[in-house]
């Protein structure tokens, strides 16, 4: 029993015997529409027009955390990064402490309830890289990927910190974002592709990898315009201010 179920008591309907909540499909549309609306709020925009500007006339056009703070300041872009972060782990912890998920090992993760966890947490990707308000356009989904898929307590934070150490050596060295975002992406299916080859693999850990992979490649997918300026020498680096 996870310490989840207290608030499941409350938040929920009653509790089988294992703790385990399996939602009504009516429920789980509705927490995936829900995850998808949370992801779907375009901070980067709002933030720059506080600033009275247009972040989608700056630099790259993106409407992320990157190009925020290239046009406004490393507060900003940070600031936009934590609310772009939470945007997709509030409704992933919400959704997990409800139907009793969050917290259990991956030994004893369900299959079903697993996949429909996950399902709310690339809801919340989605969301941010295809924003109805913004015309179905967004950012490029790795500040929300990382807080929707650490928000997979524990199954996918040990991967998503992996990816962050990736990141930010990456980030380090090159000083290219984007090349630093996608092998960051790229961390946490190589981690469990290598804990499923070295061990055991249980029902729940074919999801976990299908998951992440998906959400390495959306993310190299919204980054190839960033590889091609980076083999033609063009792409910005941070710390750069010549371009």
């Amino acid at each position: 029993m996870t310490t989840a179920v207290p608030l499941l008591a409350l938040l929920g309907p009653a509790l089988p015997a294992d703790g385990q909540v399996l939602p009504e499909p009516a429920v789980a549309i509705l927490a995936v529409a829900v995850a998808f609306l949370c992801g779907s709020v375009p901070f980067a925009l709002l933030l720059g027009r506080l600033r009275g500007i247009d972040i989608r006339t700056q630099g790259s056009g993106n409407i992320g955390a990157t190009n925020l703070g290239r046009a406004l300041g490393r507060r900003w872009g940070f600031t936009c990064f934590l609310l772009d972060a939470l945007k997709g782990a509030i409704p992933t912890v919400l959704f997990g402490l409800w139907q009793g998920t969050w917290g259990l090992p991956l030994a004893e993760a369900p299959l079903r309830p697993t996949m429909l966890w996950l399902a709310v947490a690339i809801a919340a990707i989605l969301g941010h890289v295809f924003s109805p308000w913004v015309g179905f356009k967004g950012g490029k989904g790795v500040a929300t990927g990382f807080g929707a898929m650490v928000a997979v307590w524990p199954l996918l934070t040990g991967p998503m910190l992996a990816a962050l150490a990736a990141w930010a050596i990456l980030l380090a060295v090159t000083r290219v974002m984007s090349l630093a975002s996608v092998v960051g992406a790229m961390a946490p299916p190589a981690v469990l592709l290598v804990a499923a080859i070295r061990g055991d693999w249980p029902p729940a850990a074919a999801p976990l990898l299908a998951a992440t992979a998906l959400v390495f490649v959306l993310v190299a997918v919204r980054h190839r315009g960033n590889f091609a300026r980076l083999l033609a020498g063009t792409e910005d680096r941070v710390g750069d201010r010549s371009r």
